[in-house]
């Protein structure tokens, strides 16, 4: 339900102010230059970057038990997914948005694949002693930090918004049929878990679809297990590098001192320069990771409190754009306004909250690095070059 009212919000702000920059154009429309920039920073620095670092270092994980690549194979096999992928956006939006296609009709065979094994098949749980629950009152907050990354994704629609023919049906419908049908596969898929498994063991396995699969069918198809995870994996890792650089594509757009992010190639379909700096960045990430002691935990503490501060403006910018813009056409209106933007912003709060209290090192080490985008945004205004027509703010076009 969450993530449904996050749409239904996004749906609003993407049909409204249709534009390459997402969520970035948002922000940097209601709050001021300022703000754009830092999300545009905090996003290239941490969010995107780091997210597409936790994928790939999933996908190493699992590709490295496929294809053993010595004691640095995850990390090789998620340099090498993530350079890969970003190389397959080079050639153009068009190839990219086909081969997400293929991978996606891919992950939804697979998830149906395993339910279907779940619901036909009744094993005995793994444990049937009861399991200490915690009392603290940040878990369900960092649990949510967890959960809802699992949902996550439908937010990167907003970037496509530019590009899009018909903005007016196909941004909502987008949003509303995606989360509608992730949350109906999840649904199912936990379904199939909880009759083959039942509560308890549940709880005791870190690995659920590997161990149904491998009860079902015998140890030798943990294989087969780890190959669907690594298609799993590259679905959402190349969806992630396809959106990922619109906003630091927008970025050097809109700042003279990084108009070197601005650049496209492929016929002007693809933000080239921005692409190789995330993947450049999101390597480095990868290695962090893979230094870290549960390097996929690291990464998504690294991104998880930054993340939902700027999840938090965005939906509180629906607010103000209804009170700034009243006249502006809005070919989608959130329902129940302003009852929805309000539990989503709340909850986006509480997350914030959550992400920042309970996680550890990385958290601190994420937002200090989004705070450093303050004085690199005031010095890049000091030494701009060439003043951009007051007309259009340097905004993309």
């Amino acid at each position: 339900m969450i993530t449904l009212i996050g749409a239904l919000c996004y749906a609003e702000l993407g049909t409204t102010y249709p534009h390459a920059g997402g969520e970035y154009h948002f922000l940097r429309k209601a709050y001021g230059r300022e703000v754009g920039f830092l999300f545009a920073w905090g996003r290239m620095t941490v969010m995107q970057s780091g997210s597409i670092a936790a994928v790939a270092f999933v996908y190493g994980d699992y590709a490295s038990y496929v294809v053993p690549a010595g004691p640095f194979g995850p990390g090789i096999h998620a340099a090498l997914a993530v350079i890969g992928l970003s190389a397959l956006q080079l050639i153009g939006t068009q190839v990219g948005s086909r081969a997400q296609l293929a991978l996606t009709s891919a992950t939804v065979l697979v998830v149906l694949i395993v339910a279907v094994i779940g619901l036909t098949t009744s094993l005995q749980p793994l444990s049937n002693s009861p399991s200490a629950l915690s009392t603290s009152m940040g878990a369900p907050g960092l649990a949510m930090v967890f959960v809802l990354l699992t949902y996550g994704g439908w937010s990167e629609a907003a970037y496509l918004s530019g590009e899009v023919r018909h903005t007016k049906h196909d941004i909502p419908r987008a949003l509303l049929l995606g989360t509608m049908a992730v949350t109906a596969l999840y649904l199912l898929s936990n379904l199939a878990y909880l009759m083959a498994f039942g509560l308890e063991g549940l709880r005791h396995s870190k690995i659920i679809a590997a161990d149904l699969v491998a009860m079902a069918a015998g140890a030798e198809s943990a294989t087969a297990v780890a190959a669907i995870i690594c298609i799993t994996s590259l679905s959402t890792l190349n969806a992630t590098i396809l959106t990922g650089a619109r906003s630091i594509y927008a970025l050097g757009r809109s700042y003279p001192a990084f108009a070197v992010l601005g650049r496209s190639a492929a016929g002007g379909r693809a933000p080239r320069n921005a692409v190789l700096l995330q993947a450049g960045i999101a390597t480095v990430l990868v290695a962090f990771g893979a230094l870290s002691r549960d390097g996929f935990q690291s990464l998504i503490e690294y991104t998880a409190p930054v993340f939902w501060a700027f999840m938090l403006l965005v939906g509180l910018s629906l607010f103000i754009f209804r009170w700034s813009d009243p006249n502006r056409v809005r070919p989608f209106r959130v329902p129940l306004y302003p009852v929805t933007p309000l539990i989503f912003c709340a909850t986006s709060g509480y997350l914030l909250y959550a992400s920042l209290i309970y996680t550890g090192a990385g958290a601190l080490l994420g937002v200090v690095i989004l705070l450093a985008g303050i004085p690199i945004f005031h010095f890049g205004l000091r030494h701009r070059p060439v003043k951009r027509s007051t007309r259009s703010g340097g905004e993309l076009p």
